[in-house]
């Protein structure tokens, strides 16, 4: 190689040396040439156009914590995200839907309205509480197209006071109203069934389980292990029974068991007048055990095993039609604030604190 060839190689390598070291200093690396340069690589100071390479300080490894959190973080993110989006689907308003998917003010034509009672009996705003009922069944009454209602039922229970003002709307609705059962129809839902014109289930159905039970937690045992001392001051002795914080006496206990009783009575009452049975009969049935489909009927607590076309078919008829009248589905909305305060204030509730639960059926 010639000594111009090789100048000239040389020139271009320093000067691509340079370059990459007036990056250095744009992002605060010692600039190749400089003091710091030459200090840090050993090299005598001010050796001008002398080009020391300096090696970047290495990075600081992330944090696996961090990375835990941030993972955490956005997990929670997306699980809220997922609870408030099932939340807004179970609002307090309703909306009429066709079959055809269509949202009418009214029927336009004679038909049935459906109305979906698929969860715990409650105060939830959906028609599985008396407030959605009722404003199921209020528009279905008003709507002189709607010729009946169909109820259909996948629940296992819940709250006694809701099913008993849910038995009530039933049983004083004026227009046909049947009941076509799913895979569970128990406790306070069959209630609220039993006010029905008439009770469809499946072989498989499980139906009945008639009963009522209230739960009182003492957790004195499981404070005392963990030294937590309660201070509790009352008015009178019993005012903290079923608090928790310490077991019930004799009197307590049997005081929560004459409510049951007397709760249970109505139960069995209601049932026996809507089904038509004697209080003897429903109470020989009242085990609190539910019975399959094919039972329910053999022993008078439905009326026939059938589906949702059955149903159709036999209400549409009761109504006075050959045919089976088209339906339409009282639908939840899905645009009210008022979810995301329900799910705010069901969380408070539940995290409220151990002690008597309200009587359940």
């Amino acid at each position: 190689m010639h000594d111009g060839d090789r100048n000239q190689q040389s020139a271009s390598f320093d000067d691509y040396a340079r370059a990459y070291a007036a990056r250095d200093m744009r992002t605060g690396y010692p600039a190749c040439g400089s003091a710091a340069c030459d200090d840090a690589a050993g090299s005598a100071p001010g050796a001008s156009g002398q080009v020391t390479y300096v090696a970047a300080p290495p990075r600081q490894p992330v944090s696996r914590a961090l990375v835990a959190v941030v993972i955490c973080v956005l997990g929670v993110a997306l699980i809220a995200s997922a609870s408030c989006s099932a939340t807004v689907t179970h609002m307090t308003d309703s909306v009429v839907t066709a079959t055809d998917g269509s949202v009418p003010i009214q029927a336009a034509t004679p038909s049935i309205a459906v109305v979906d009672m698929d969860s715990a009996i409650g105060y939830d705003g959906t028609a599985s509480s008396p407030d959605g009922l009722r404003s199921r069944l209020d528009r279905a009454a008003a709507d002189d197209q709607v010729k009946g209602v169909l109820l259909r039922v996948n629940s296992g229970g819940g709250t006694a006071t809701a099913g008993e003002e849910m038995s009530k709307l039933v049983a004083d609705f004026p227009k046909p109203i049947v009941v076509v059962s799913a895979a569970t129809n128990a406790s306070a839902a069959y209630e609220i069934s039993s006010q029905a014109d008439y009770i469809f289930c499946a072989k498989t159905t499980s139906i009945g389980a008639i009963g009522v039970y209230l739960q009182v937690t003492d957790l004195s045992g499981l404070y005392d292990k963990l030294g937590i001392e309660v201070d509790t001051i009352t008015s009178t002795d019993s005012k903290d029974a079923g608090s928790g914080f310490r077991p019930l006496t004799d009197e307590e206990r049997a005081w929560y068991q004459s409510m049951v009783d007397r709760i249970d009575e109505d139960f069995v009452q209601t049932v026996a007048e809507g089904r038509g049975m004697t209080i003897g009969e429903v109470k020989t049935l009242a085990n609190g055990l539910p019975y399959t489909g094919s039972q329910a009927v053999e022993i008078g607590l439905a009326d026939e095993i059938g589906y949702f076309d059955d149903a159709l078919a036999y209400i549409s008829a009761q109504a006075g039609y050959d045919a089976p009248l088209p339906t339409i589905t009282y639908e939840q909305s899905t645009s009210s604030l008022d979810a995301l305060l329900d799910l705010l204030s069901s969380s408070e509730s539940s995290a409220s604190g151990a002690g008597a639960s309200l009587p359940q059926q």
